[in-house]
């Protein structure tokens, strides 16, 4: 009995082998599949900043990232060195193939990198802007919507660098906007911008974004048959192909402006407590992109003396904070009343702010010198108007998103039209004295605020 048991326990050279093969086996394709692993992930592209003290010129290779495609080089110049990586991602799911990234790219003088902004308070997010040989998404020649005081290019500048920035966020990827997606999302919709000329710019940047995908020019046409100017006007452009409009209407306030007999003289009010006249039209929009701040200034508003009227009353004082949260409340209680969140998606663009050095706008202000970003963004605290946007679509039980534009527009003091915008005066005069830092150039700044919306509407948020 002893003798069996002992065999019992010894081990054959057939089963040790066979249990010296497993082990082993199990080692060797554990290790092989965590090679696959990190080969099938793609890498991620650093920013690369490198000095060196030569003042030649030098070739350096830069070995193309692990999944992507594209060339690079690379040029040492006064002892600093520009890396410019131009790089094309693979399709992703969505459809979406050939974006490009240009990254680590530093600029002398007024090509330089912009750095990242701090964060805001008014939802901003971080991020920078990436000098893109690959922009604009279109040019002002190809274009027919860019109205004359937005036509830089057409009125004389020269310079290039300010069409060739693109916004990065730095925690996320906005995608390239492809027009011909844009269209699909918008098919058999009403695209509806309503508010003052900022947001005439963005429109008409969003007319030329789509205007690139369409290869028959006769297949878009203006639904009024009016010539896009600056002068106050609604418009509104149809997309044959695709049943779609892409419309704007003109409101300085959101709520109503009127005419009214004050004694003997006729003035100009406005009525915080009732919506614009054209708000009928615009409630049955598929998309919606609401703005007003522009004309919310003291001068403007005529400092408030004798210009608001509310509940039949005209206010002889009341400051402009106030009245405009009034008026925001006025605009919030609309579209809770009239908007069908199922059926319309509701955006509000934050305000775009201005550059004037040396004065105001009518008063020798200028941005004419630059031609290149800020270091720093202008916007150092969130605008009061902001917060109170903010505030009264915190109550409002519509969703609303907001376009939070400000801080990035900050940086661009390059973007502006300047002395190359057309002020009207009368008829077909135009002031050669007053500078225009607050509008936009087109192609330019709106493009990138036209593809947050883009983002927006795929469902690819920041």
């Amino acid at each position: 009995m002893a003798m069996k048991k002992q065999r019992s326990f010894s081990f054959k050279p057939t089963r040790f082998l066979v249990f010296h093969f497993v082990i082993w086996s199990s080692v060797i394709f554990v290790i092989l599949f965590i090679i696959w692993v990190i080969k099938a992930s793609p890498s991620v592209p650093q920013e690369t900043n490198l000095q060196f003290n030569k003042s030649s010129l030098v070739p350096i290779t830069v070995q193309t990232l692990t999944g992507f495609s594209g060339n690079s080089s690379v040029t040492v110049v006064n002892s600093s060195i520009w890396i410019d990586t131009h790089v094309r991602q693979p399709e992703n799911a969505s459809g979406f193939g050939g974006i490009s990234v240009t990254s680590g790219l530093q600029r002398q003088n007024n090509e330089s990198k912009v750095p990242e902004d701090k964060e805001t308070e008014g939802g901003d997010f971080k991020g920078r802007w990436v000098y893109d040989e690959s922009y604009p998404l279109y040019t002002n020649s190809s274009c027919p919507f860019i109205d004359e005081g937005f036509n830089c290019q057409g009125n004389g500048r020269s310079d290039q660098n300010y069409i060739k920035w693109r916004w990065q966020p730095q925690d996320c990827e906005i995608p390239r906007f492809n027009a011909t997606r844009m269209l699909e999302l918008i098919r058999g919709k009403r695209l509806v911008f309503v508010g003052d000329s900022i947001n005439r710019n963005q429109w008409e940047s969003m007319l030329c974004m789509l205007f690139g995908a369409i290869n028959d020019p006769k297949r878009v046409y203006e639904t009024h048959g009016r010539r896009i100017t600056k002068k106050k006007g609604n418009y509104s452009f149809k997309f044959v192909d695709h049943k779609c409009t892409v419309e704007f209407y003109a409101t300085h306030f959101l709520v109503l402006e009127r005419n009214a007999r004050l004694g003997r003289k006729q003035k100009q009010i406005l009525r915080i407590d009732a919506i614009d006249r054209s708000s009928s039209r615009w409630k049955a929009a598929d998309i919606l992109v609401f703005n007003t701040a522009h004309w919310w200034s003291h001068d403007k508003t005529k400092a408030g003396i004798n210009y608001y009227e509310e509940e039949g009353q005209l206010l002889p004082r009341l400051d402009v904070s106030t009245a405009f949260r009034k008026a925001m409340t006025t605009w919030a209680l609309w579209v809770d009343r009239h908007i069908n969140p199922s059926k319309t998606q509701v955006f509000f663009r934050s305000s775009a702010p201005s550059h004037f050095s040396g004065g105001k706008w009518n008063s020798g202000g200028h941005c004419r010198e630059a031609t290149q970003p800020l270091q720093r963004t202008s916007i150092t605290n969130v605008p009061e108007m902001n917060i109170i946007v903010e505030e009264v679509i915190k109550q409002m039980k519509t969703p609303v998103t907001i376009l939070n534009i400000t801080s990035l527009s900050g940086y661009r003091i390059d973007g502006h039209p300047s002395i190359y915008g057309k002020i009207p005066l009368q008829g077909k005069q135009y002031s050669s004295s007053i500078q225009d830092c607050s509008h936009w150039c087109l192609p330019g700044v709106p493009d990138s605020w036209n593809e947050i919306l883009y983002a927006h509407l795929q469902s690819k948020r920041c």
